[in-house]
């Protein structure tokens, strides 16, 4: 127990000596310049750090011609398309034309079984003809009062009603004959030959694309720069070079839905790589500017009050609000904040900040 007292004794005199003769020794700075207690060393070494200077790409403001350009998608369709169906009931009897091949106007596309038809019309001939022996006979007892003049008008009438119901058969006949009511191209086969048709029946359809119609709509704030006469430029990934259409007619209407004004244009498709249906990228020329300051898009900012740019002030970067106008694919209208020869930040814009040090280079 004894032992035990003397060395507890002993280790708490260590631990003594060591508080009072090897005190902690003070830190110092990592960056050398003194230490933290020293109020006016540290305040030192914060005011010698300068924020970097950033090299930026400008481009220098000027007024020029601006040629706008608007895309807007577009439909191709056929100049005419028409369902070429059965007009009176019968068995078909001919089918003329594959699937796909070119007709001309007028060509015999279908033929209706019409033999009913021509044996009445053969029977309305005979009723025909003894209607008007009948009525001539009458006229000849009317001249020497024969017969009353009610007489007569009964046969007369009958002539009449004869000739009618021929002109009727004549017409039935008729629509046992289909006919390209132009020149196209014939669609897929709804029916075979020998099938029972009723009124109203399918057989085929028939396709004009040689022109074609280019349909696309405009936002209604352009409703007054398109004018029908004027050539515009489309492209479609069935094609690789771009084509050209002339704008045909203008809706006299606004769609009140999608406040949009829609536009026919025609192009020639003597190729028929122009298919009806096929989506199409249409750019629209709309009226330019003569004296206008254009910038490029990616210089401009969009934020909470609007859009703005940095501009070189004195070799740093001064935020500048601006109000913009129209704009094509790679240039912005300008319309206020900025003037002629403003030095506009093109590059390094999110690393800016309203009086950054700047090294500009011009575009």
């Amino acid at each position: 127990m004894r032992t035990f007292v003397i060395l507890f004794l002993l280790i708490g005199a260590l631990v003594l000596g060591k508080i009072f003769f090897f005190p902690k020794p003070e830190g110092k700075p990592k960056d050398g310049t003194g230490g933290g207690g020293s109020g006016k060393g540290g305040d030192k070494g914060k005011s010698a750090e300068k924020s970097p200077t950033i090299p930026v790409s400008i481009y220098l403001a000027k007024t020029e011609k601006f040629d706008n350009t608007l895309a807007v998608s577009g439909t191709v369709l056929p100049n005419e398309v028409v369902e070429l169906k059965a007009e009176v009931s019968g068995r078909l009897m001919q089918l003329n034309g594959k699937e796909g091949t070119y007709v001309n106007k007028g060509e015999l596309i279908a033929k209706i079984n019409d033999d009913e038809l021509k044996a009445q019309l053969v029977k309305l001939g005979y009723v025909e003809k003894r209607a008007r022996d009948l009525e001539a006979r009458q006229k000849r007892l009317l001249a020497i009062d024969g017969i009353s003049r009610e007489e007569y008008d009964i046969a007369e009438s009958n002539v009449n009603t004869a000739r009618a119901d021929k002109d009727l058969l004549l017409t039935q006949l008729a629509k046992t004959e289909i006919r390209a009511p132009f020149s196209g191209k014939l669609g897929l086969r709804a029916i075979s030959q020998g099938a029972y048709l009723s009124p109203g029946t399918l057989i085929t359809t028939l396709v004009q694309t040689n022109p074609v119609k280019v349909d696309f709509a405009v936002p209604e704030k352009y409703a007054g720069q398109v004018r029908v006469g004027s050539m515009v430029r489309f492209t479609t990934e069935g094609v690789n070079a771009p084509m050209y259409a002339r704008v045909a007619a203008v809706s006299p209407l606004i769609d009140e839905a999608l406040r949009t004004l829609k536009i026919r244009a025609y192009a020639a498709n003597p190729s028929g790589h122009l298919v009806p249906g096929m989506f199409v990228r249409v750019d629209l020329p709309l009226q330019g500017d003569n004296n206008s300051i254009q910038i490029p898009s990616q210089a401009i900012v969009p934020v909470l009050k609007g859009k703005k740019v940095y501009v070189v002030r004195n070799g740093k970067a001064q935020e500048t609000f601006i109000k913009t106008g129209i704009r094509n694919d790679q240039q912005v209208q300008v319309t206020d904040g900025l003037t002629p020869g403003d030095s506009v930040i093109t590059s390094s814009i999110m690393a800016l900040k309203n009086g950054t040090s700047v090294k500009p280079k011009i575009q």
